[in-house]
């Protein structure tokens, strides 16, 4: 019986789990994480949102899986699962932009959302007025804007139930920390694990999000990401409940959705940069320098508003080109990678997992070609940039 080790249990590794066990019950599966409280895990600190609203089709036609699966997520995992519901909400992502430039390009990506199968609508400033009469946008020009399959859902449901089902089906998950991988010219022969030691397999894959560099430099083998630090405020503002409110990207580098009464919102730091994979205190001073300013331009009703509280979370950064990095690794037959999600790994773990799962089962992706999001990129230079990066 083949054995396969993940790196990392969080959303992405109990996705490739859950798949690998779906697609070849007779494979033994090892999940590896090191906190089973999931405390400081990107998915446990994620915004929990879903969008088709990306400028790479790959991208795209992920988050058409994504939400499919989302929203039938306890037929996809079954009474396994033991989550009924992930709670998804449909108030859609609103992208603004102040310059004709701007509008031009939201209208050329709608309309390659559109033939993916996304319903993206481009609204000018008088009909975003109509839709939004609450928002300020004298400095508008128009907004991108998805009425339906885009939103916010549960995340620790979604962890939870591949987990469980992962597991009912067979898999099982240590508790551990993954310190380097031994390699002997193109294979893996074994894991170092903190506690356990030495731990042989046939196949492994990495999971291991903002340290999943650390991982490869074991290796020898570099990759192009890091952890880089967010931080989330989550906002009482009495004179702005707005509780249909899209995710509203602002031009200002600030977003803002509502949550249960009051708002998250959050920005990416002006010297945005690599983070002590540890650090996980807040940049509270980005509230009064750049987040309140922004909201308060956007809609009057946040004049009174506060931070009731705030978290930081690590996006798994890929410096080359923001995307992920996906699949068989081309130089080690039996390395799989799924990294490098630069803050949208929540919603593309459904659709990755299965394509992980796809090539180590089928040898290739089967359902979704996710090749343009390889490693063989990243070894040539060659990057597929995203620039929806939220």
């Amino acid at each position: 019986m083949a054995e396969v080790l993940i790196a990392g249990g969080a959303v992405m590794g109990a996705s490739v789990a859950f798949w690998l066990t779906q697609l070849d019950p007779a494979l033994r599966v090892t999940v590896v994480e090191p906190d089973p409280s999931y405390a400081t895990c990107s998915t446990a600190l994620s915004a929990a949102g879903i969008r088709s609203q990306f400028t790479t089709e790959v991208n795209v036609a992920i988050s058409r899986f994504g939400i499919e699966f989302i929203r039938d997520f306890a037929r996809h995992t079954g009474p396994a699962g033991g989550i009924p519901d992930l709670g998804l909400r449909e108030n859609g992502y609103l992208f603004l932009t102040r310059t004709e430039a701007g509008a031009a390009q939201l209208e050329a990506l709608a309309a390659m959302q559109r033939r993916l199968g996304a319903a993206t609508e481009v609204l000018d400033r008088a009909a975003l007025s109509r839709r939004f009469p609450w928002m300020r946008l004298d400095d508008i020009v128009a907004g991108a804007f998805g009425p339906r399959d885009e939103g916010f859902f549960d995340n620790m449901g979604l962890l939870a139930g591949l987990k469980n089902a992962a597991r009912a089906a067979g898999a099982e998950w240590l508790t551990d920390r993954v310190r380097g991988l031994d390699r002997d010219g193109d294979r893996i022969t074994a894991a170092t694990l903190e506690t356990a030691g030495r731990r042989p397999a046939d196949i492994f894959v990495n999971c291991a999000g903002p340290r999943a560099a650390g991982l490869m430099r074991s290796t020898g083998l570099a990759l192009p990401v890091e952890p880089r630090k967010r931080t989330i405020f989550v906002v009482d503002a009495p004179q702005a409940r707005h509780k249909d409110a899209p995710l509203i990207v602002d031009p200002s580098g600030i977003w803002m959705r509502p949550e249960h009464g009051q708002w998250l919102a959050a920005t990416v730091p002006a010297t945005d940069g690599p983070c002590d994979p540890e650090d996980f205190t807040p940049q509270s001073a980005l509230w009064e320098d750049h987040v309140w300013p922004a909201l308060y331009d956007r809609a009057e009703g946040f004049a009174a508003a506060r931070v009731i509280r705030e978290w930081a979370g690590h996006y798994a950064y890929n410096t080359l080109d923001q995307n992920a990095i996906i699949g068989r690794h081309p130089l080690v037959a039996n390395l799989y990678l799924a990294n490098g999600f630069s803050g949208h790994g929540l919603q593309q773990a459904p659709a990755v997992g299965r394509g992980v799962a796809e090539q180590i089962v089928h040898g290739d992706w089967m359902t979704l070609d996710l090749s343009p999001l390889g490693m063989q990129r990243v070894l040539d230079g060659r990057p597929l940039a995203e620039a929806a990066i939220v």
